[in-house]
């Protein structure tokens, strides 16, 4: 368990802390931590049905899984507004850069997770979803990703089925991870996120599925010129 260095009474759960008894600070919400580990191997590192494409929900975790990267932060209690949701967020932005530099090339992998498990589903679907509005701009201007799960679930349709809702999870939480190459999907409707997008991702690694509609997006909004080395790779 690692603890906060501004506040000790702030802690985040590595997946070591579950392979035996749990700390007494956070034994209260095992069942909470537990929940939302096995739902990250059962169901975000494993194919679905309804997802529309092979491989995983979600591509990115498994890699965290593997390398112990994923932290699990405990919130408690009942937040009555988005803002005190955005407040007790803050910190854990600052940490997760502060993390992030001494995470070395595995960098990319480390993600937090911020657990409300006192949050009932009724203000979740409304607080949650609203604290991520909220954040992405600031979140994504500095290289981040905050992404809201909860049993609502999020409104938000798959990539590739619009039916499928896939960020349903047990607990109502706000995932914070790097801002990585497979994102554009979720950045392209915004200049300012294209901008961070095309400033922060090398252009050889934009997927190759992606980078006619990177070229596109980039030039609807007069982000210009595209990136040579994007340019020249799609020839």
């Amino acid at each position: 368990m690692i603890v906060d260095p501004v506040d000790p009474n702030r802690f985040l759960v590595e997946l070591s802390d579950l392979r035996g008894p749990l700390p007494e600070q956070v034994r209260r919400h095992q069942h909470a931590l537990y929940s939302v580990v096995g739902w990250a191997h059962q169901y975000l590192a494993r194919p679905h049905p309804d997802l529309g494409r092979k491989g995983p929900v979600c591509p990115f975790v498994q890699g965290t899984l593997d390398k112990g990267l994923l932290y699990l932060a405990v919130q408690p209690g009942r937040p009555r507004s988005a803002a005190e949701v955005t407040d007790a967020l803050a910190r854990y932005r600052a940490w997760y850069l502060e993390l992030r530099e001494h995470a070395g090339p595995a960098a990319q992998f480390l993600t937090v997770l911020v657990l409300f498990p006192d949050l009932p589903l009724r203000d979740a679907s409304r607080l949650v979803d609203e604290t991520q509005s909220r954040l992405k701009a600031d979140y994504v201007a500095q290289g981040l990703m905050i992404g809201e799960f909860h049993d609502g679930p999020p409104p938000k349709p798959g990539l590739w089925n619009p039916d499928f809702r896939p960020l349903r999870s047990p607990v109502p939480l706000l995932a914070i991870r790097s801002l990585v190459p497979t994102d554009f999907p979720f950045l392209r409707d915004d200049r300012d996120f294209v901008a961070a997008y095309l400033d922060r991702v090398d252009p050889g690694d934009v997927p190759p599925r992606w980078r006619d509609e990177v070229i596109e997006v980039a030039a609807h909004f007069g982000l210009v010129p595209v990136p040579p080395a994007l340019d020249a790779s799609i020839g």
